[in-house]
């Protein structure tokens, strides 16, 4: 195989998972790790993905499945989103007070709420979650105010937050773009949505991020919080045991 083509290769398994590892590359080509790594080296000099230790991962403007538009989003992962979804909806109990972000994930969870007939109360500058409790009676629902963002179909900017600085939340789930364990960064794209996951995890009792496991090997554009600022993590499945040993070091839950 000439190197052309092994290259193209290694970038479509980034394309479909996100990560590859120099050892398992080397087994697939039949070629040295010394090999896969000069082809990784070249790679990165062009843009077309990261060198992390052991291996690569798809560039942060490249990551399957995640776009800065919400809409473009819905459709995506929507099973792991469910199973995370009706994981979370489990801490919950009549009376609490909810803080959900801007997050598709937390469309799911809002529907789990609503099955589940909770008698809580929902906070969100989200609209798709507002458009789900509109016609809801058991659980109330606050919307959040501020200058309307498009591409994130919610409200964003100063005036939200100054909203937000008035609430205590029981629980606040965000959403995620990347949770770097190595560098102890969560991050998202937009610093304006950045801004506001860091007011609600001050404002909250708990935070959790709701995150399919892959994004462990992602990075956004905006680092606004630290594993130590959260108190727990609700995946899909089980992240690999590298990350759970991270966590266990934070002292992070993971759900």
């Amino acid at each position: 195989m000439f190197v052309e083509e092994r290259q193209k290769k290694i970038l479509e398994l980034l394309q479909e998972d996100g990560k590859v590892k120099v050892k398992d590359l080397s087994q697939r080509f039949k070629v040295t790790e010394d090999c896969i790594r000069k082809d990784l080296a070249s790679m990165e000099k062009r843009e077309l993905l990261k060198r992390t230790y052991g291996g690569a991962i798809i560039r942060e403007n490249q990551h399957p499945g995640h776009t800065n538009i919400v809409s473009e989003r819905n459709d995506i992962n929507t099973k792991e989103k469910r199973v995370i979804a009706k994981k979370a909806v489990k801490l919950l109990r009549d009376g609490d007070v909810i803080f959900l972000d801007i997050s598709t994930t937390n469309i799911e969870l809002a529907k789990e709420i609503i099955k589940a007939g909770l008698k809580v109360r929902v906070v969100s500058s989200m609209l798709g979650i507002a458009n789900l409790f509109a016609a809801e009676r058991e659980a109330d629902f606050i919307m959040l105010g501020g200058q309307l963002d498009c591409s994130q179909n919610s409200m964003l900017g100063a005036l939200t937050l100054k909203m937000m600085e008035s609430f205590r939340f029981d629980y606040a789930f965000l959403g995620v773009v990347g949770a770097d364990i190595v560098s102890d960064e969560i991050s998202t794209y937009l610093s304006e949505d950045g801004v506001m996951k860091y007011q609600a995890i001050r404002c909250s009792g708990k935070s959790y991020l709701v995150m399919e496991k892959k994004k462990f090997d992602f990075r956004g554009n905006y680092v606004y919080s630290k594993f130590e600022d959260i108190d727990g993590v609700i995946c899909e499945s089980r992240p690999s045991k590298e990350v759970q040993e991270a966590l266990g070091k934070y002292e992070v839950e993971l759900i």
